[in-house]
């Protein structure tokens, strides 16, 4: 798929979310600094409704909105964070703090800064149930002090994660999965502004496939569109086994099987945070492509399943895919290099 996806380029207003209950709740943060807990599963839109907030209440959003990914941090290195450009300011000359006092540093910071437009600029924490109770607790304190002049908005897809004094300061959203006609509506609105043909029953075998995640939907679309220009049934049949990035996939695949868990890694990283997918889409795509390749033994695929099981488990527990991901290419790598050793041993 060439230039943005469409989750990018047609990323809703505040009007345009498809939830009429979202909808509803965000409309009440619109006028003050209103702490809020957006919930849902994966895939539902709730990072594109808090966008779609922070563009309806900042005059100024580039700068005024400040987004955290939770493995942001917690999946990094210090290395890593001190030398990513949106911390970089607040941590020159600070080397030897510890990974916790970095952390809670550039939250604090990242509060402290006076807004560029209007009264109080927007930190939103994506991935927030990954949050370890040590750090939820200076959030807490964070929270408190600069509520005046900064809305906090905590993502996650377990609020039973949070501690009860971060909950009680939040209004929650919750943000329930779009259904079949909801998802219609969105993928209709985007096929009329790309000119793309569409028949009724392509949008809704698209729409159905996906089972409420929004995000996978649009995906689906774009791909179908780009394979056949239209969506028809026989077209989105065609495409939805192939979402568009098997040869991202097979580099994945073929990286961490030889070792380069690193490069493996970096793929990942563009699929989950670039191009959005989620990781139980690409752990069952992984799959699937290492089942079709002609280079991995069945060994090989019978050891990438059995570890893919545990790694899905901990995924549905609600913690940071990319971490759980790159776990599952690591052992595999692991696990290939073992059986290397041994027959290399056996054969000597």
């Amino acid at each position: 798929m060439d230039g943005p996806t469409w989750t990018e380029r047609y990323a809703p207003a505040l009007d345009e979310v498809p939830q009429a209950s979202v909808r509803e709740r965000l409309e009440r943060a619109l006028d003050e600094p209103m702490n809020l807990v957006v919930q849902g599963p994966p895939g539902v839109g709730k990072t594109a409704a808090v966008r779609a907030l922070a563009r309806e209440t900042h005059d100024d959003p580039d700068n005024d909105l400040v987004e955290l990914n939770v493995a942001d941090f917690f999946d990094r290195t210090k290395k890593e964070i001190r030398e990513d450009p949106r911390f970089r300011p607040f941590l020159a000359g600070r080397s030897q703090m510890a990974k916790r006092d970095m952390i809670n540093h550039v939250l604090k910071e990242s509060a402290a800064n006076a807004p560029v437009s209007g009264e109080f600029k927007t930190v939103v924490l994506d991935n927030a149930e990954a949050i370890r109770e040590d750090f939820q607790q200076a959030l807490r304190r964070v929270m408190e002090r600069f509520h005046r002049t900064t809305q906090f908005v905590i993502v996650t897809r377990q609020p039973s994660k949070l501690i009860p004094p971060i909950r009680s300061r939040c209004f929650p959203v919750p943000v329930r999965a779009p259904t079949t006609d909801e998802i219609i509506d969105v993928l209709a609105g985007i096929c009329e502004a790309e000119d793309v043909p569409t028949e009724p029953e392509g949008l809704e075998f698209v729409a159905s496939a996906a089972d409420g995640d929004l995000r996978e939907a649009v995906l689906s679309a774009q791909a179908t569109a780009s394979d056949h220009d239209e969506i028809t049934m026989q077209a989105a049949y065609e495409t939805l086994d192939d979402v568009g990035v098997d040869d991202e996939l097979r580099s994945v695949v073929s990286d961490a099987r030889v070792g380069d868990v690193g490069d493996a890694r970096g793929t990942l990283d563009d699929l989950l945070y670039e191009q959005g997918f989620d990781g139980d889409t690409l752990l069952r795509e992984l799959l699937r492509v290492a089942r079709s390749s002609s280079e991995i033994g069945s060994h090989d695929v019978t050891r990438l399943h059995a570890l893919a099981g545990e790694v899905d488990l901990t995924m549905v527990d609600g913690t940071d895919d990319r971490l759980h991901l790159t776990h599952l290419l690591t052992s595999w790598a692991a696990g290939r290099r073992s059986l290397d050793q041994r027959l290399a041993s056996a054969s000597a």
